[in-house]
């Protein structure tokens, strides 16, 4: 069942609001940033996500085919959420920093995880290692 969720940076300069249900699953992968930022997301229509406040804290950061904005807070640095371009091949998204989420340790237990190897950009299957995810 879907909740509204907010979720915060560790500073609270940027808020954002999402409706989600963790039950139907999120994920995480090996791909260079992710894999660096520990990045653990849930993916959202456009309509399920609302910046509530900090826009003019953020910094955004694209690399390779610049379909994806990851979104940090310029003060404390968290990446809160990425937004995944209209043009893309899978249309316009938000993926949410679930770690940010103002969710219960039940919650966050609950949540099912797929692995994803972006590294080997097989993101239909997860790769071979996954205890470091």
């Amino acid at each position: 069942m879907k909740k509204t969720y907010t979720a915060a940076c560790h500073c609270g300069a940027v808020r954002v609001e999402c409706d989600l249900d963790l039950a139907e699953g999120t994920s995480r992968c090996n791909c260079s940033i992710c894999l660096k930022f520990r990045f653990w997301k849930a993916l959202l229509a456009p309509q399920a996500f609302r910046l509530l406040q900090g826009k003019d804290a953020l910094t955004g950061y694209e690399f390779g085919g610049h379909m994806i904005t990851h979104n940090f807070c310029s003060r404390c640095g968290v990446k809160v959420f990425g937004h995944v371009h209209a043009d893309s091949p899978v249309g316009e998204l938000y993926a949410i920093n679930v770690a940010c989420l103002d969710a219960s340790d039940a919650e966050w237990a609950g949540a099912p995880v797929t692995f994803e190897d972006g590294r080997g950009n097989h993101w239909e299957r997860p790769p071979a290692e996954t205890r470091y995810l």
